[in-house]
């Protein structure tokens, strides 16, 4: 059995196709076919359940599919781990909920610092950024927090406040049941409060409209078609133009905390811990300047 078999077992299980996996892998169908049976034939098992449209994993195929997540993710541990030098240099592979204004700052300095460091960048949901933290397939993520995983650790990024965006001024909590409510994705930890909120309040949004990125999320607000619920940070320069306006929601819901995660069990590298530090260089150095602040304000009140 080889690895790259169990990779393309996993290709064709998320996709249910044999087809999808094959586009996606840069392969030719009959070679993901034969890969597949030869698996089967080693196992002396089928492992798919086969219809017209495509095949699902059978009980003993989600079997496997748990062991060769385990296998493959110590592969990728095993060769980061002979790969790491005292200099950090290679991939670093991150996931990134989209809205997170302390990230440039973070991997401009990390950039700066450690140039042989490439930085591969991947967008998604919270949720699915956790799960593949915990299958090895991300370096590390900055996600919504805070997460409580035995398997995960955490650090503290930045600390903000969500607020729902509209077109205009005007608003009431009404308008959820008569405007189409714009969000990310299931497993968006901003998704997750306003529906928390929603779910307390008893109020039924009219419709829910999923995008999977923040242009497209605020450029709809802009035009006037809905209502999303965003970090206050993210659409500062925006409320300031007029563009869009931002209107409370109440707490505990509207305290929201960025954090960014590892794998705990898995080979700290030198790369890794040198962009962790980074963070918390960071993170420090924006707590002291907002410290700095608050006096001076308030003397002028």
């Amino acid at each position: 059995m080889e690895f790259n078999d169990l990779k393309i077992f996993q290709t064709v299980a998320k996709h249910e196709s044999i087809s999808k996996a094959a586009l996606e892998l840069s392969y030719v169908q009959s070679n993901v076919t034969a890969r597949i049976k030869l698996l089967e034939k080693e196992l002396q098992t089928p492992l798919f359940y086969r219809h017209k449209r495509g095949m699902i994993l059978n009980t003993e195929g989600k079997r496997l599919l748990e062991h060769s997540r385990e296998i493959l993710s110590k592969v990728e541990e095993m060769k980061r781990t002979f790969q790491d030098k005292s200099t950090p240099s290679g991939v670093l592979e991150i996931g990134i909920v989209e809205t997170v204004i302390a990230l440039p700052d973070i991997l401009s300095a990390y950039n700066s610092k450690y140039p042989d460091v490439e930085l591969s960048l991947k967008a998604g949901v919270t949720d699915r950024l956790l799960q593949e933290v915990i299958d090895m397939k991300l370096d590390g993520a900055f996600v919504t927090g805070p997460i409580r995983h035995p398997l995960i650790e955490q650090v503290e990024v930045i600390q903000e406040k969500l607020v729902l965006v509209t077109k205009g001024s005007a608003f009431s909590v009404e308008d959820i049941t008569t405007k189409p409510l714009l969000l990310y994705n299931k497993g968006c930890g901003y998704r997750g409060r306003l529906e928390s909120w929603m779910k307390v309040e008893g109020i039924i949004p009219k419709q829910i409209m999923e995008f999977g990125t923040f242009g497209t999320i605020i450029g709809s607000v802009a035009a006037g078609i809905g209502i999303t619920i965003l970090p206050e940070s993210s659409v500062t320069d925006l409320a300031a133009n007029g563009t869009v306006v931002c209107h409370r929601i109440p707490e505990p819901y509207r305290e929201v905390t960025t954090i960014f995660i590892r794998r705990k069990d898995s080979i700290l590298t030198n790369t890794l811990q040198c962009f962790i530090d980074e963070i918390i260089a960071r993170t420090r150095h924006a707590n002291m300047r907002h410290s700095e602040i608050i006096p001076m304000s308030s003397t002028d009140g």
